[in-house]
C-alpha cells in the first residue's frame, strides 16, 4: 500500500497559474448566493470520452482551480479516465465563517452544473454536462459536498466531508444515503467542527447510509489523509458504480460493502441482511476497506499539524 502523506490545508487566498495548454477555464455571474463562481478544466491525454468528472473545492472562499495541476490528482485522472475540475467559490460580502454558497440549492450548484456543461462544450467533451461527479474537498468543500449530494443525488457517484464545521442539510434522502462517502475529523480540531460532522454521519449511517467515518489522530484542521484515501475510495467506487465504461450509476447496497470498526479498525463483509450500525464505517470494498484502516489506526505525527 502507497505511503500515506499528511498535507496542510491550502492558504484561501493562494492564486492559481493561469490557465496552460489543456487547460479551460469558465466564470458564471453572481448569483443570489455568491459573489465570484470560477472553474477549470484539466483533461488527461488521449482519453477519449471520460467516465466521470472529480470536482476539487478548496476551503472557505478559496481559489482551488490550480489543484487541477496536482500530479496525483492527475494521476487518478488519467488512470481512472475522468475530468479535473478545479472550484473557485466565494460570498457575497461581508463574508464570515457561515458560507452562503455551499447552500448549493440557492444557485451555487446550478453555476457550476451550468459551467461543466460549458467547459465539457468547449473542450470538445460533450458527455460532461451529465457525467457522474466525485466530490472532494477541505472544509467549506467538504461542507458543499454534503450539500450538493443532499440537493442532486443522482449526480454523484461519491463524495468527501472533510472537517468543515456548517451545514444547512441534517438527514438526507434514500438516494443521498445511499450515495458513497467518507467523513473525516480532526482528533485536534475545532469541537464543534468533529462534532458536527460525527453528528451528521451518526444520524444517517443508522438510517442505512452507505458512509464511513475517519477520524485523524493528532491533527487538526488539515487535509491530513484525506487526498490519498480518497482515490483509493474513488476508484473502488468507480469500478462498482460504473465498470470501465460510463452509463447510469448502479447502485449499491450494505449488504454489497464491507463493515469497519472505526475505534479499532477491524473490516469484515457486510453480513446480508443486517442493520446498519451507526458506529460503523461502510466501505465499498475491501481494498478501501484496508486503506481506511490503514488511516484510522495511524499513530499521531510526532508533530501534529495544526
Amino acid at each position: 500500500m502507497a505511503a500515506l502523506l499528511l498535507a496542510t490545508a491550502a492558504p484561501a487566498a493562494a492564486q492559481p497559474a493561469a490557465a496552460t495548454a489543456g487547460h479551460w477555464d469558465e466564470a458564471m455571474p453572481a448569483g443570489a448566493n455568491y459573489q465570484t463562481a470560477a472553474f477549470r478544466l484539466w483533461l488527461p491525454q488521449g482519453s477519449g470520452a471520460v467516465r466521470a468528472a472529480l470536482v476539487l473545492v478548496p476551503g472557505s472562499n478559496g481559489d482551488g482551480r490550480g489543484a487541477v495541476d496536482d500530479p496525483e490528482w492527475q494521476a487518478f485522472a488519467t488512470r481512472e479516465h475522468v475530468a479535473l475540475i478545479g472550484v473557485q467559490f466565494a460570498d457575497k460580502p461581508p463574508r464570515g465563517f457561515i458560507e452562503q454558497y455551499i447552500d448549493v440549492k440557492r444557485g451555487s450548484g446550478d453555476a457550476l452544473l451550468t459551467a461543466i456543461a460549458r467547459l465539457g462544450a468547449t473542450a470538445g467533451h460533450a458527455e460532461l454536462a451529465t457525467a457522474p461527479l466525485l466530490l472532494w474537498g477541505m472544509s467549506a468543500g467538504g461542507e458543499f459536498n454534503y450539500e450538493f449530494t443532499a440537493w442532486k443525488p443522482e449526480r454523484v457517484a461519491a463524495f468527501i466531508v472533510n472537517k468543515g464545521g456548517v451545514y444547512y442539510s441534517g438527514i438526507l434522502g434514500d438516494v443521498a444515503r445511499s450515495t458513497p462517502g467518507l467523513f473525516f475529523a480532526g482528533e485536534a480540531d475545532m469541537p464543534s467542527r468533529t462534532g458536527i460532522v460525527s453528528g451528521l454521519f451518526l444520524m444517517n449511517r443508522r438510517a442505512g447510509a452507505l458512509w464511513g467515518y475517519v477520524q485523524e489522530k493528532g491533527l487538526a484542521h488539515v487535509e491530513g489523509h484525506s487526498p490519498a484515501l480518497a482515490r483509493t475510495f474513488f476508484s473502488e467506487v468507480l469500478a462498482q458504480r460504473l465498470g470501465r465504461g460510463d452509463g447510469p450509476l448502479k447502485a449499491l447496497t450494505q449488504d454489497s460493502g464491507f463493515i469497519g470498526d472505526p475505534r479499532t479498525g477491524a473490516v469484515r463483509p457486510a453480513r446480508p441482511g443486517e442493520t446498519a450500525d451507526q458506529t460503523s464505517a461502510w466501505l465499498p470494498s475491501a481494498a478501501a476497506a484496508q486503506a481506511w484502516a490503514a488511516v484510522v489506526t495511524a499513530p499521531a505525527p510526532a508533530t501534529a499539524a495544526k
